[in-house]
């Protein structure tokens, strides 16, 4: 009897977690407001696999691991950096499919209190991801106009189901253990294609990006984020290809130098 009291009260209290915040007859709180986590400062990627692909530039038509189709496997063997830079494209492999895997520092801000800015050093890149001002977390649909290596990008706070975000003393409930709901989403369209890798492997303008940008603490105080990203392409993928990269934070922005995108 004494056992399903405890887990009544532990469910009540999930579910109460997992509500979002209600506002109080005032504007609806702002997404900084809300944060579950604070992922603004100086971080640095962590290349613990993948270093053929990500830490030189791979050899013309190594693809290993990614879903082409033929029609990819076609653009991959057409790659051609002379190219790129003649035609001022040498930021193909910096777009929002990939710069998250090219190794340098990310730098991370309010730009306001509903749009995260993102700043890499690598290929001096600004990533913008808009939360929805209603405090609704709908989508919203994108503005007009050209596509962009960094394209437009929505962001939530991903709010834990009912189970996830408890306190501490109950992880066996966790359904994502280690996250418990800390981590946020944003889907990113109207790209301008570019590569999945430096050697070429391509993403077309029809591709779309989701990510989610998980935060945790180490015992010892050392604070990472690990983001997944899922790239869809109709055009030159067959599935959808996957990847997930860690940042470990620092204390100010030693090391931080931004750089010109290079082709190759």
């Amino acid at each position: 009897m004494r056992l399903v009291l405890v887990l009544s009260i532990v469910l009540a209290a999930g579910s109460a977690l997992a509500q979002p915040p209600q506002g109080r007859g005032g504007p609806p709180p702002t997404a900084k407001a809300v944060a579950p986590v604070d992922l603004t400062g100086y971080w640095v990627s962590v290349i613990s696999e993948d270093w053929r692909w990500r830490m030189v530039t791979p050899l013309k038509g190594d693809a290993a691991s990614v879903p082409l189709n033929a029609e990819g496997r076609r653009a991959l063997m057409a790659w051609d950096p002379a190219a790129d830079e003649a035609s001022n494209q040498q930021c193909k492999a910096y777009g929002a499919a990939a710069i998250m895997r090219v190794p340098g520092r990310v730098h991370i801000t309010w730009q306001d209190d509903n749009t995260l800015k993102v700043e890499t050093d690598a290929g001096t890149q600004t990533r913008l991801f808009r939360f929805p001002s209603t405090g609704s977390g709908q989508v919203v649909a994108a503005p007009g106009g050209p596509p962009t290596w960094q394209g437009y990008s929505v962001a939530n706070w991903e709010r834990a189901p009912q189970g996830v975000g408890l306190p501490e003393a109950f992880p066996v409930f966790a359904a994502r253990t280690g996250t418990r709901g800390r981590s946020l989403e944003v889907n990113t369209t109207r790209l301008r294609a570019g590569y999945l890798r430096k050697n070429g492997v391509p993403y077309s303008a029809d591709a779309t990006v989701s990510e989610f940008y998980d935060y945790h603490k180490e015992p010892n105080g050392d604070e990472w984020f690990t983001v997944t990203t899922i790239v869809r392409d109709p055009k030159y993928l067959r599935e959808p290809f996957i990847t997930s990269s860690d940042f470990k934070r620092q204390r100010d922005a030693t090391g931080w130098r931004p750089t010109l995108c290079t082709a190759r």
